[in-house]
């Protein structure tokens, strides 16, 4: 997801319960340890898994109601469980879902739908690895999550964004992204629309009524927030493959030729270079598709949906590969709960850099940083107090901590710990990283351990500072030289409340007649501090963290004696 270009219907904040960071000057109360296991308050099931779920829905042009029929594949994991419980809006007002019967095995069971809890109460208890199918059917208008609308053609169309807990708004199932599943979906529609959803096609059914079935099946598992369909008179574009990954665009069919120029080049870089990079593709084909209602991008695996205004008669370099490098990180790999959000948008954040880095080159790719550095900074000052790892953040469209903390901060974090362990290993880690949790869940604490075990480096500093801390280091100083001891004297203060950072810096030295500055290497590691660097001759310049791979506000120049 990229929200430099919004989000659909609803703002994109986050929030933390326990401290109200709504309140101006709220505090974080965050434990200082970079192993203290956080988890946000969705009401977990331990005992169940699901491992598929059949999604049967029907749409008409009648009414903007539609009929469900889910079956949900369990398996129980412990013995004793006595009933199921699934997520699905209940209906109030004339809308959300009204459940009409829930069976297993033929039978009909009993159950309870009240405050969006679909509660399904078993005949017996069940034993460890047991395997059981629950269809549910229901029926009703969705508040949010599936949108039934008119596209920017004055053509009826439906679209369904399911981030990060919208999925339960139209489909029973676990919304939770620690619980990953294959899935399929048989949509029935009028015939006069094309449906695309996730994993490949399977068949398409005529029904002779003006009506027409469309089966999709994903077979690798996904969260559930990513299963999506959308529903339009598209113009369907297969554009062979990069990487091997089948390629394709579905765009309204007035935009045919603006989805050539907006995806297809973008999309092809964006493939080649994450899959040279990262690791194999983990899906079946990836589809490009433009949607109403929404702006930005959202990453559902792999069928991306775009805002219908990013599709015009330009690349759209850098959202599309900010969605795509979600199809490694968010999608495959996905977080284990809401807190660890960053893993999947500080990454994307990030991943879109190093594109730009790898095509461009360094300048823009720079420019890139130092953007999202003003962005950091401009939001750590209108909302202190809020870190990149939250405590008990329990569903993330609802909340009120700023965006830029999680995305950019989160991105700057990995840019970071590349400068840390250089890149090379950077990119061994984030290999392993992916080789290891692809299709599965990770944490925080489970990119720590990759990365310390491919560098060899201990990183709980590292990580604690940068992702459990508030706030980001301000650092003001000078420098002058000194002719008779031939050394540059750097004075150095961190002007932000609280403890001093660990900051290993660069400095540039410019000396008369040489091609390239000097680097040299310091570390400060108290709020005030002097470094001494012996220079032969006079610098014409010292620039602090010349190569950009610190995050703070910094304020340095020659003569600049630091405020006390």
């Amino acid at each position: 997801m990229n929200t430099r270009f919004g989000r659909v219907g609803q703002t994109i904040v986050f929030r933390r319960l326990s401290v109200g960071l709504s309140r101006p000057g709220a505090v974080l109360l965050l434990c200082l340890c970079a192993t203290q296991a956080l988890a946000d308050s969705y009401p977990r099931q331990p005992g169940l898994d699901v491992q598929h779920y059949i999604f049967r829905v029907t749409l008409n042009d009648d009414t903007d109601e539609i009929a469900g029929e889910t079956t949900a594949i369990l398996k129980f994991v412990q013995g004793g469980v006595t009933e199921v419980a699934l997520d699905l809006t209940s209906a109030s007002d004339g809308k959300g879902m009204t459940v009409s019967a829930v069976t297993s095995d033929g039978a009909d069971l009993k159950y309870t739908h009240t405050s969006d809890r679909l509660r399904i109460t078993l005949p017996s208890a069940q034993k460890t690895g047991d395997i059981r199918q629950f269809t549910v059917k229901y029926h009703g208008i969705a508040r949010t999550g599936l949108h039934i609308l008119k596209n920017k053609f004055g053509e009826r169309c439906f679209f369904s964004v399911n981030w990060p807990t919208l999925g339960r708004q139209w489909l029973p199932m676990i919304d939770h992204p620690s619980d990953k599943a294959t899935s399929e979906f048989l949509i029935t529609a009028p015939d006069t629309y094309q449906v695309v959803a996730n994993g490949l096609l399977q068949e398409v059914i005529e029904l002779g009524d003006g009506r027409r079935v469309t089966h999709w099946k994903q077979s690798v598992p996904i969260a559930s927030w990513l299963n999506n369909i959308g529903v339009a008179q598209f113009a369907a574009r297969s554009f062979g493959t990069a990487a091997g990954v089948p390629l394709e665009t579905w765009v309204f069919h007035q935009d045919r030729d603006n989805g050539i120029v907006t995806f297809e080049t973008p999309t092809r870089q964006a493939i080649e270079f994450y899959s040279d990079h990262v690791g194999p593709y983990p899906y079946e084909k990836l589809a490009d598709v433009e949607a109403a209602g929404m702006n930005g991008g959202m990453e559902h695996a792999s069928e991306i949906f775009y805002g219908q205004g990013s599709v015009t008669n330009r690349p759209a370099f850098s959202l599309v590969a900010h969605e795509i490098s979600h199809q490694w990180f968010g999608d495959s790999v996905t977080e284990k709960d809401w807190d660890d959000a960053w893993l999947s948008e500080g990454f994307a954040t990030y991943f879109a850099l190093l594109s730009t880095e790898h095509y461009q080159g360094r300048e823009p790719f720079v420019a890139g940083l130092k953007r999202s550095l003003a962005t950091i900074l401009g939001a750590e000052k209108r909302t202190p107090g809020v870190a990149v790892i939250h405590d008990n953040l329990p569903e993330i469209q609802s909340g009120r901590a700023p965006v830029a903390i999680v995305y950019q901060k989160g991105g700057w974090t990995l840019h970071m710990l590349r400068g840390q362990i250089g890149t090379a290993k950077f990119w061994a880690g984030i290999r392993e990283y992916y080789r290891r949790y692809r299709d599965s869940n990770a944490s925080t604490e489970d990119l720590r351990k990759v990365m310390e075990e491919v560098s060899g480096v201990n990183l709980e500093w590292f990580f604690q500072q940068w992702l459990y801390r508030a706030g980001s280091p301000a650092v003001e100083g000078g420098w002058k030289y000194n002719a008779q001891s031939r050394k540059i004297e750097i004075e150095l203060a961190q002007t932000q409340a609280g403890d001093a950072y660990r900051l290993p810096f660069e400095l540039g030295v410019s000396v008369p007649g040489a091609a390239q500055p000097k680097i040299e290497k310091i570390e400060m590691t108290r709020k005030q501090q002097r470094f001494e660097v012996v220079s032969d001759k006079e610098p014409s310049a010292v620039d602090l963290d010349p190569n950009t791979w610190i995050l703070m506000d910094a304020k340095f120049a020659r003569g600049t004696e630091p405020r006390p």
